[in-house]
């Protein structure tokens, strides 16, 4: 049982030399653009809760 969590560790290890990771530069880049899309579908579901809202109110008196 231990020699096979020994094998899976270091086989996950030497994949992860494998890997190419991104630059600083990208990852701010893609972490920017998350949050603008994050920024604009939150202002979005707002201005969408405000107008459902005023219909309910409307609606229900």
């Amino acid at each position: 049982m231990m020699d096979k969590a020994v094998q899976f560790l270091t086989q996950a290890k030497a994949e992860l030399k494998k890997v190419t990771w991104p630059t600083r530069k990208q990852t701010l880049a893609s972490t920017g653009v998350v949050m603008v899309i994050v920024a604009v579908m939150a202002l979005y579901l707002g201005i969408i809760d405000l107008i459902l809202a005023k219909l309910v109110k409307i609606i229900l008196g």
